[in-house]
């Protein structure tokens, strides 16, 4: 695959978005000074060796997504995903996906991969640029050692405590370690014998010697190796120290040749030590020049959910979910068995933009993407999810027709389809009553009502259990009423309700999925588990038209009047169908909020009566 095509979405491609901001006037300023022109940056990279295919090509970006294989991918990853591989693609560069396995302990090869599969799934292609932190340990360990014989990193013999006593806060200096001065031929003695698995673990560190004194905590001699007695699960036994992850990730950056090196908020203060990094190892001529540089955005903050991977992996091991794909979950995994799409998150990644300082964006406007984008390509099917017969008392026994609903509204050439319809039904239990309320407009003895694309009915009456609940409702209908014959919709009635034929319908277990927490923003003001929303599922037996029996998974519908749903993608299979309600058709939650923009304020009314 070429390089032009190797962060290009395989389909459905969303162009990222033309207005300009900060990031982007970073690039065009670099690329029109021919900053990545320059033969130094399109030369070899000194005495280390590339990684094959990783030299560019002149006036070219380059970005990265450097996720750890130590937890699935969240919602907050997918702002990244999209951002890195979106601006390699609109100048014409290239995006890697590079694994920073630099903790054994923490790194699976489940998370790989399936950091592999959210990645394709959003619909990105690194082509040849697949990479892992352990890819360049060789490497890494030799610029250790670099560093200590320029005097730029000693053995540290302090346990953690110690290190933490010394370091100082943020008014006050830290203090020298009594092992900073140690000479360069005892440093390199003590590393090498780290290497070599002669020390226990926290017994020795390799830090950098920066200033205990700067204003920055993290140019106060950050620890750059430590000591790890754990299988690597790609090195195996190799390795018994490893690198820290702010040492590794500017080390790699710099030997793939990324120009823009894109990271959170959180990295802002980490950005001194990364330059100071970078430089050390250029002036030694272990790097070629021009360097990466490491811009910060502002991370995703979203409210109804929690982001961290601790609280992530709690969710899982407490088992107050199913698993990382459960569909309450905000891993892309679980996203995408809810019935979201990656369309509706390029959609969504593009509406939110990128910025310089932190705020919290509402998970409606999430929810409004996927919507937006359900809407445009999903078919309309009927389903009954709480079902009670009708009985049509004047239809005849035995006889039955065929209605035509459309596929789509609003997509005429999609044509339409062909729906049973016969004597008994399936309706919505809220669709009957024996006391209507003012401007209830649905069944009640009495009143009329349209049976969406067949006939107008008439409530003759309602049989009840003894506990007073509706069993049946019997009605009778108008044969001269029938939707798409000619003069039928001069009958006006105010009520229209969906149906399935009784004998026709398939039945399927649907999942309607809510919010997993029930506060915007879980754990603020307690323990975040009691802020889980307690109606997060429910799961009912409903009533399907014969159309949707044989959906394959991940099939997606709009089921009128009950929203966006998708065949699951674990549990569902034709014949047995089984559905996960996406988004309803309407926002109910973003009213509780305070800081409603107008926009959102009018898309968080509680769903209206269809009819």
């Amino acid at each position: 695959m070429s390089e032009s095509s190797a962060a290009r979405p395989k389909k459905h491609a969303v162009q990222p978005p033309s207005a300009s901001n900060f990031i982007r006037a970073a690039i065009e300023a670099d690329l029109a000074s021919g900053k990545y022109a320059s033969s130094g940056w399109g030369g070899k990279p000194g005495p280390a060796k590339m990684h094959e295919g990783a030299a560019p090509d002149p006036a070219r970006i380059r970005t990265r997504f450097p996720p750890e294989p130590n937890g699935y991918l969240h919602i907050g990853h997918a702002k990244s995903i999209c951002l890195n591989f979106g601006l390699a693609l609109d100048y014409g560069g290239a995006c890697h996906l590079r694994f920073d396995d630099t903790n054994p302990e923490a790194e699976e090869q489940e998370y790989v991969d399936s950091i592999i599969a959210a990645v394709k799934w959003l619909g990105f292609d690194w082509g040849p640029h697949l990479y892992y932190a352990s890819d360049y340990f060789d490497f890494m360990y030799h610029a250790a050692e670099h560093l200590i014989e320029g005097g730029h990193a000693y053995v540290d013999s302090l346990n953690a405590e110690q290190m933490r006593a010394l370091r100082g806060t943020l008014t006050e200096p830290g203090r020298n370690s009594p092992y900073r001065d140690r000479p360069v031929e005892e440093n390199l003695k003590l590393f090498r014998q780290m290497r070599d698995g002669k020390y226990r673990e926290g017994e020795h560190v390799l830090r950098a010697k920066i200033d205990m004194a700067s204003p920055n905590i993290n140019l106060r001699d950050p620890a750059i190796y430590r000591v790890r007695k754990a299988s690597h699960h790609r090195t195996g036994e190799k390795w018994c120290v490893y690198p820290m992850y702010t040492y590794a990730h500017p080390i790699e950056d710099a030997l793939e040749r990324i120009t823009h090196s894109l990271c959170t908020l959180e990295f802002e203060d980490q950005r001194p030590f990364y330059d100071w990094l970078l430089e050390r190892l250029a002036e030694g001529g272990l790097l070629a020049r021009p360097l990466p540089q490491q811009i910060e955005f502002a991370r995703l903050n979203l409210t109804y959910v929690v982001l961290s991977k601790r609280k992530l992996i709690q969710l899982v091991e407490e088992k107050r979910v199913d698993a990382w794909d459960d569909p309450r979950m905000p891993t892309l995994a679980g996203a995408r068995r809810r019935g979201y799409t990656p369309e509706g998150f390029r959609r969504f990644a593009e509406r939110i933009g990128v910025a310089k300082a932190d705020s919290w964006i509402d998970y409606s406007i999430l929810e409004d993407c996927m919507r937006e984008h359900l809407n445009e390509v999903a078919p309309r099917r009927m389903a009954v999810l709480d079902p009670v017969k009708l009985v049509i008392e004047n239809y005849p026994e035995g006889r039955q027709e065929e209605c035509h609903p459309p596929n789509h509204p609003q997509k005429p050439e999609q044509g339409t389809r062909a729906v049973p319809f016969s004597r008994e039904l399936w309706i919505e239990r809220e669709d009957v009553t024996d006391s209507p309320p003012k401007g209830y407009f649905r069944l009640f003895p009495g009143n009329e009502v349209r049976l969406r694309y067949a006939f107008v009915v008439k409530c003759v009456s309602v049989e009840k259990d003894a506990a007073g609940k509706i069993t049946a409702v019997h009605c009778a209908y108008d044969p001269d009423t029938k939707s798409g014959t000619p003069g039928a919709e001069q009958r006006k009635v105010k009520g229209n309700i969906h149906w399935v034929s009784v004998q026709h319908a398939c039945t399927g277990e649907v999942r309607l999925y809510d919010r997993l927490f029930k506060v915007p923003q879980p754990g603020t003001e307690r323990d975040f588990l009691e802020d889980i929303n307690p109606n997060s599922v429910r799961i009912s037996t409903a009533q399907l038209e014969p159309a949707l029996k044989d959906a394959k998974p991940e099939d997606r519908f709009q089921f009128e009047r009950h929203g966006y749903f998708v065949a699951d993608l674990r549990d569902s299979k034709p014949g047995t169908p089984v559905f996960n309600r996406a988004v309803t058709l309407r926002d109910s939650w973003a009213s509780s909020l305070s800081d409603l923009t107008p926009r959102q304020a009018a898309k968080a009314k509680p769903p209206e009566d269809p009819t």
